[in-house]
């Protein structure tokens, strides 16, 4: 199985740096995402991972043997990956059978073996029963299974994936999750999962790395991303968090910060204590409405309200920034839009300094 590793890799195309100096580790057997807006350069990395681009600088080793550098080139086809398109990339005038096993046909395996990995990849899919349909009768799901089913018997040591959802709509995203994780945990490949949605890349990988202008701005798990981002492109990114300005005031309870957040107190979780400006990233569940007049909060007008079944989420607008927009989420009756409410901080994580 294949770890990788990425030293200063860049990719330009013209004027534009698609990739801007890339250092990662992949553990063997990881699931990592590649996450970011679009032309963050999330999809020009995964094809230099797959050969299909020639980098610039730097170099990419699949298990300590370098494949690509600016001098040197593995071409695809020598690389034993497993690729899974959005597009699902099928035959059209094969069968499902024929589309998993082609790769295995190129490769010159045995007839014998062929159909048993064949065979076992459809069962492992449950799309045994459709082996002899062609993938126009099959729907969007079905479809991408038989394109997990080719990697599955092709037995590659590193998958690649490049938005294979995004064709699909939302139930059948759900499944769909189910079916990588499980592919995950039979194949035990390392793999490197390309999407823009967020939804899917924390549900999914170990780790995630968030990208912007060719530049990882973080590699962390999911829980780290959302509770502790390094970045304010982080923090909005990830669960759209809301980033404003404070002042640190020192040392807080149980090695908190105390500062003051759009003119309240407030005890912040840090990395480090900081005197001074800081930025902070709050989140819905950080803030409540203030009932009673004597408790300290933010001053602001509602100004819409989404109703979103269990929770109605407000969007307000502080008096002390009319520039900002903060939101939480409250149950039970909300106040109109135009009325006037206070906001309690209770939490928040204060950005580190660059």
């Amino acid at each position: 199985m294949a770890g990788l590793s990425l030293a200063g890799v860049s990719k330009a195309f013209g004027a534009t740096r698609a990739v801007d100096r890339v250092s990662l580790e992949v553990a063997h057997g990881e699931f990592l995402a590649l996450l970011g807006p679009s032309g963050c350069g999330k999809t020009t990395l995964l094809r230099l991972l797959a050969g299909f681009e020639r980098l610039d600088a730097g170099t990419i080793a699949f298990d300590h043997e370098v494949v690509s550098s600016a001098s040197f080139h593995v071409p695809p086809e020598r690389r034993r990956i497993g690729m899974v398109f959005q597009s699902y990339a099928l035959w059209p005038h094969m069968s499902v059978a024929d589309n998993v096993g082609y790769a295995l046909r190129v490769r010159r395996v045995p007839r014998a073996e062929r159909g048993r990995r064949v065979a076992a990849a459809l069962a492992a899919v449950g799309l045994e029963a459709l082996a002899e349909r062609r993938p126009g009768a099959l729907s969007g799901g079905q479809r991408q299974r038989v394109a997990l089913a080719r990697c599955l018997a092709a037995a590659p040591t590193l998958v690649l994936l490049d938005e294979p959802l995004a064709n699909l709509d939302v139930h059948l995203r759900d499944t769909m999750q189910q079916e990588f994780t499980t592919f995950h945990g039979q194949t035990g490949a390392t793999m490197v999962y390309v999407t823009h949605d967020q939804a899917e890349a924390m549900a999914l990988a170990d780790r995630i790395a968030v990208m912007q202008d060719g530049v990882i701005q973080q590699i962390a798990t999911p829980e780290e991303l959302y509770c502790r981002p390094r970045t304010p492109m982080v923090a909005q990114f990830i669960g759209r968090g809301m980033v404003v300005p404070g002042e640190g005031l020192g040392a807080g309870a149980d090695g908190r910060l105390a500062a003051r957040v759009l003119g309240v107190p407030a005890d912040l979780r840090c990395a480090s204590r900081a005197a001074g400006a800081i930025r902070i990233c709050l989140r819905p569940e950080d803030l409540r409405l203030v009932n009673g007049a004597g408790e300290p909060g933010v001053d602001a007008v509602v100004e819409r309200t989404t109703y979103q079944g269990e929770a109605t989420t407000v969007h307000v607008r502080p008096d002390a920034d009319r520039d900002a927009t903060l939101y939480l989420r409250v149950a039970g009756e909300p106040p109109a839009p135009g009325s006037r409410v206070r906001i309690a901080v209770d939490d928040g994580w204060v950005i580190p300094q660059p």
